[in-house]
């Protein structure tokens, strides 16, 4: 059993992940050996809120040229959207104006 930081590595902040957010979904960074269970316990421990659903998915490597004959991949890792109960929210930014 890990720890909950050691499940959720970081938010993932983008457009698509930021429209998500207004209907209760979520979206993270999570160890790749991390279940469902797992991220939910630790999202509903770091947050203190009702997780109710978790989808995961697998990113693959991309190709990456570096300069002009090196080739290499980018990194695999996981993630996790995670919806929360109705009425409950996570603030990512604290009481920041964006």
């Amino acid at each position: 059993m890990q720890s909950a930081r050691d499940v959720i590595i970081r938010p993932i902040i983008t457009e698509h992940s930021y429209d998500g957010m207004e209907d209760g979904v979520y979206t993270f960074e999570v160890a790749k050996a991390a279940n469902k269970i797992e991220i939910a316990q630790a999202v509903e421990e770091l947050f203190n809120v009702k997780v109710v659903k978790v989808n995961t998915i697998n990113v693959k490597a991309k190709p990456k040229r570096y300069r002009y004959t090196s080739k290499g991949l980018t990194r695999t890792w996981k993630k996790a959207m995670v919806t929360l109960k109705e009425g409950d929210k996570i603030e990512l930014f604290g009481n920041a104006a964006i």
